[in-house]
C-alpha cells in the first residue's frame, strides 16, 4: 500500500516520502497514529505540489546564499583586542567576536556558522570559513589588530 509519510518512521522513510508499506502496518499503525496518509490521487497531487514548492524555496535560498557568499568574500573585518608587545592577545578572538564584527558591517550571521578550528590568539590576517548553506562555505578575511 502506498502512503505519504507525515513524520519520520524508523526503517521506512523520512517525512514527506512516498513509500510502499505493508497493508496491515499502514492500516493498523501508520494511518491511525497520524504518521502517514494514504496515497490517493488527490493526496499525490497535493504532495507533488508541495514537493515542487519546497524545491523552488530551496533554489531561492541557495541563490540568496550564493549572493551572501560573494558579498562576504569581497569584504573583510577587523577585530581589535588588547595585546602584549610580542603580538599575543590577552584572551582570544572567538567566533562570537567575528559574528559581532560582521553584524556591525550589516551581515546577519550566527556565531555557530563561523567555523574556527581554534580561537585566534595572535594578531595578523586570517582566512575564516563561514557556512552560508549546507554545502556552501564563504572565505572571509579577518584582521586581528591590537587595541
Amino acid at each position: 500500500m502506498k502512503v505519504i509519510l507525515k513524520t519520520d518512521v524508523k526503517g521506512l522513510g523520512k517525512e514527506g516520502d512516498l513509500v510502499n508499506a505493508k497493508t496491515g502496518y499502514a492500516r493498523n499503525f501508520l494511518l491511525p497514529n497520524g504518521h502517514a496518509i494514504e496515497a490517493t490521487p488527490a493526496n499525490k497531487k497535493q504532495w507533488e505540489a508541495e514537493k515542487k514548492r519546497q524545491k523552488e524555496e530551496f533554489e531561492q535560498n541557495k541563490k540568496e546564499a550564493e549572493e551572501l557568499k560573494n558579498k562576504l568574500e569581497e569584504s573583510s573585518v577587523v577585530v581589535e583586542k588588547k595585546a602584549g608587545a610580542d603580538g599575543k592577545l590577552f584572551g582570544s578572538v572567538t567566533s562570537g567576536d567575528i559574528a559581532d564584527a560582521l553584524s556591525e558591517k550589516g551581515f546577519d550571521i550566527d556565531k555557530k556558522k563561523v567555523e574556527l578550528s581554534d580561537n585566534l590568539k595572535t594578531q595578523g590576517v586570517y582566512t575564516v570559513n563561514i557556512r552560508v548553506f549546507p554545502e556552501m562555505v564563504a572565505k572571509l578575511k579577518v584582521e586581528v589588530k591590537p587595541q
